[in-house]
């Protein structure tokens, strides 16, 4: 489903309940039909299906700890083990006999059903749902004007962010990359520090003067996610 890939990285965890997969892709645009494809796929299997990198931070670290921690990882070149190890686990859980529920004694009296509680808003373990093709806005944004410089496979160009969020940036520009092109962004920031990686072009506005991209960031880098994190907070104590 990924011709594109240029590299891949899987790792499969199993849990008593539930077995999980992360797959991380490098490739040269967001593969956005073959993305839509795989999770109509994982929906029909009735498994769940999430884009990691559309989720803040914390949610994004709260679901690796919770789904994958502790599993086992396998290269682009050993898709088959993974799929092997993943569908043992799931076999054995389809077939597994359902355990006998204990009687009450029969003083006890019957316990009435207990509705369903729904996950607040902040509960690390709620995933919101994300419809194809519509990143959501992760966290406050701000208006900055940044210089940054992104770079495509044919183009390197020097702009200004206009915003700025923990989600990603908006690039006032002429050059407009198609949507769902990967780009490799260098923003300067204020104290000096750089935040460099990849982002991906989520929307692009075609208007002669106000126009420019919007780019979601890519990047699962611990110093990135810092130091962005850093520059955020300033922003919110109100420094420059």
């Amino acid at each position: 489903m990924l011709p594109s890939a240029q590299s891949m990285q899987l790792v499969v965890a199993v849990q008593a309940e539930q077995a999980g997969i992360e797959l991380k892709v490098e490739a040269p645009g967001y593969p956005r039909a073959a993305v839509e494809r795989l999770a109509d796929e994982v929906k029909r299997s009735g498994g769940t299906f999430v884009e990691l990198w559309r989720l803040p931070k914390l949610e994004r670290d709260a679901l690796r700890n919770s789904t994958f921690a502790g599993g086992r990882a396998y290269g682009g070149d050993e898709r088959t083990a993974a799929a092997r190890a993943l569908e043992q686990h799931v076999s054995a859980l389809a077939t597994r006999p359902e355990l006998p529920v204990p009687a009450a004694p029969p003083s006890a009296p019957a316990t009435p059903p207990v509705a369903a509680v729904p996950l607040a808003e902040d509960d690390p373990r709620r995933v919101p749902p994300t419809p194809p093709g519509s990143p959501q806005r992760r966290g406050r944004r701000f208006a900055v004007r940044l210089e940054l410089e992104f770079r495509t496979e044919l183009d390197f160009v020097r702009e200004h962010a206009l915003n700025i969020s923990n989600g990603g940036l908006f690039v006032r520009t002429a050059h407009r990359p198609p949507t769902d092109s990967v780009v490799t962004v260098d923003v300067r920031l204020p104290n000096g520090e750089h935040l460099q990686g990849e982002a991906v072009v989520v929307h692009v506005v075609d208007d002669p003067y106000s126009g420019g991209v919007g780019l979601a960031f890519l990047s699962d880098d611990a110093t990135f996610s810092r130091t962005l994190d850093h520059y955020l907070a300033s922003l919110v104590g109100g420094a420059n």
